[in-house]
């Protein structure tokens, strides 16, 4: 069973990711949203997911969706589940309110994120890849396609797809063959096939609307020739009513390692004709516009890894606490839970330690984002709006990673018995593995965070974060306990190993371009676990001037905090040392050698 963590994502909203001064800007005041509003709200989410979608979790994994003569039958139980998710208005939590949407800020929505993520990941991808088109329409759609299909995708009636990949083209977007044909009444015919199009067929609405990146028949070669179209199961009339089926068919689903229920769909578009779509925005700018739609799903995708890690430590707690196995190593006379022994608390604390990071750094993350709009100064926004550039990729990548091996750790816990199917532990560590690979693998975000955000701007933003990391480290001088202390020192040492690296890559792409990229995901690593360690630092400043209230809570976050310093803060000079000088090892054997 699935318990949502909402004492702990509210200290995190309280405390780290300055909910109160979100909600403060007048558009929220104005429509009486206030932090009771927002507890109230993860109330009801948590309600829904530990009710209705956790409890078709396991199921759904051992019956997946099916496919016959082109139609999709979900899991049982998913579509009953998703009738109740959008009758609570889960879809629009963030999308604006001229549209039918709620207009909450983005670390609200975060939260609620989370929560059905935990509570099923093979369910949460429809309402996100839903998520991802809406954004999309809104940055680059005409107002007519925006009236059109927009608020029937954020009242969740309609779903939302992303369709980049092909059989030749996968994270390099350049090889994209897909077709679109411009026609005399101003649409546009699409022909071509997508591959791993997540929820590209089902049985949840009535219609599905897909956006297809295709080239027109002038369009110039490679990423700059690519336009975005939308391009629905049913078309749609100018009233808002379903009229005949589009040339899009599912030809196949695949058959998955792990997210069994999600259908991941083959779509062929145009064999009988040509797909009716619609232009988004100008051509040749798909890629601009389907990169707003990538950058939310790699968030949300950042938000997945931290969802099924409490998931898994939630049923690696449950069972440690019941399992009885071997005597406590004080003496006692009896067997004891496996809890007891200190391997197995370790195995926890290192989950629990690496989630309460890992969650602190998101809504970190979202409250930046959200900062990024709603600030009324034009600085303040491109600061904010910078800080969360940086953070993505490394919210998405060292997420989705530290879920695969915490994942396993769960497993490790449940011992021969997580290896069993029934246990349910194994799901959670099939389902985690792809979350490294879809939205660009670990590689293309650490690639990313080297080229377009320590690069580009000088390392403008990643010293920023050094001196606001600092600030920290001053203030924990301040207090005078052995925890702070630790920190501190440990805090210090990551932020030096971080500044090195930092200066490694402004000073070294130039000249030793390959030795500088064969440390990029090591970097991804370095950030996470230093950024993560720095939340966990300001959760000790926060904790201090609140213990009072709650004592229990108060020392169980300064020994998270702790052990978060002692066991993995501490990995970040040898990851320094890693990048610094281990290029030239890993470029140093010829290719015909492997």
């Amino acid at each position: 069973m699935y318990a949502a963590p909402v004492k702990e994502i509210l200290f995190v909203m309280k405390h780290l990711a300055n909910i109160e001064g979100i909600l403060s800007y007048p558009q929220f005041q104005e429509a009486g949203v206030d932090l009771e509003t927002a507890e109230a709200i993860l109330e009801e989410a948590a309600k829904l997911n530990q009710e209705v979608i956790a409890p078709i979790n396991w199921p759904g994994d051992q019956t997946p969706s099916r496919l016959n003569d082109g139609i999709v039958t979900t899991s049982p139980g998913f579509k009953d589940a998703y009738q109740q998710y959008i009758a609570g208005g889960w879809q629009g939590v963030i999308h604006p309110q001229e549209y039918g949407g709620q207009g909450l800020p983005r670390v609200i929505s975060t939260a609620c994120q989370e929560m059905v993520n935990s509570a099923s990941l093979s369910f949460a991808l429809c309402p996100l890849l839903t998520d991802g088109a809406i954004e999309a329409l809104l940055t680059a759609a005409s107002d007519e396609v925006k009236e059109k299909y927009l608020p029937k995708m954020i009242s969740g009636q309609w779903t939302g797809t992303m369709n980049l990949t092909e059989p030749q083209a996968g994270s390099d977007l350049a090889l994209v063959r897909s077709k679109a044909l411009p026609q005399a009444d101003g649409t546009y015919k699409v022909f071509g096939t997508k591959i791993y199009i997540t929820y590209g067929e089902h049985d949840f609405t009535e219609n599905i609307i897909h956006l297809v990146l295709a080239r027109t028949p002038d369009a110039p070669e490679g990423v700059k020739g690519i336009s975005l179209f939308v391009v629905p199961k049913f078309l749609v009339s100018d009233s808002g009513e379903l009229k005949e089926r589009n040339d899009v068919h599912c030809v196949s689903i695949e058959h998955k390692l792990g997210i069994k229920a999600s259908p991941t769909a083959v779509l062929q578009f145009g064999d009988q004709g040509g797909a009716i779509g619609y232009l988004v925005g100008q051509e040749n700018r798909g890629l601009e516009y389907m990169f707003v739609m990538m950058n939310a799903a790699r968030f949300a995708v950042g938000m997945q890894g931290i969802a099924i890690s409490e998931r898994a430590y939630q049923q690696a707690v449950t069972y440690a606490k019941d399992r009885v196995q071997g005597k406590d190593l004080e003496g006692s006379a009896q067997a004891v839970s496996i809890i007891h022994h200190p391997d197995v608390k370790k195995m926890l604390m290192t989950m629990r330690t690496q989630i309460e990071g890992a969650r602190s750094l998101a809504y970190v993350a979202a409250s930046h984002c959200d900062l990024s709009e709603l600030s009324q100064d034009e600085k303040e926004r491109q600061m904010h709006h910078g800080i969360y550039e940086f953070l993505v990729p490394i919210v998405k990548g060292y997420s989705t990673e530290m879920g695969v091996e915490l994942a396993s750790l769960g497993v490790q816990v449940h011992g021969g018995m997580g290896f069993i199917e029934e246990t349910g532990a194994a799901q959670h560590y099939r389902d985690a593995r792809i979350l490294p690979i879809y939205e660009g693998t670990t590689a293309i975000q650490a690639n990313d965070l080297i080229g377009r955000k320590t690069l580009k701007d000088g390392g403008r933003v990643a010293k920023v974060l050094a001196q606001m990391i600092l600030d920290t480290e001053k203030e924990l001088s301040q207090l005078n306990t052995e925890v702070a202390k630790v920190m501190q020192r440990r805090l210090k040492e990551a932020r030096e190993g971080f500044e090195a690296v930092v200066e490694y890559i402004l000073t070294n792409t130039k000249g030793h371009i390959k030795d500088v990229f064969a440390g990029s995901t090591t970097y991804l690593k370095l950030c996470g676990i230093t950024l993560s360690g720095w939340q966990m630092a300001r959760a000790i400043l926060a904790i201090e001037k609140i213990k009072a209230e709650d004592e229990g809570f108060a020392q169980a976050k300064i020994a998270t905090a702790h052990f978060f310093a002692a066991h993995l803060l501490v990995m970040v000079p040898a990851l320094a040392n890693a990048i610094l000088e281990g290029g030239q090892a890993t470029n140093a054997l010829n290719i015909e050698h492997f």
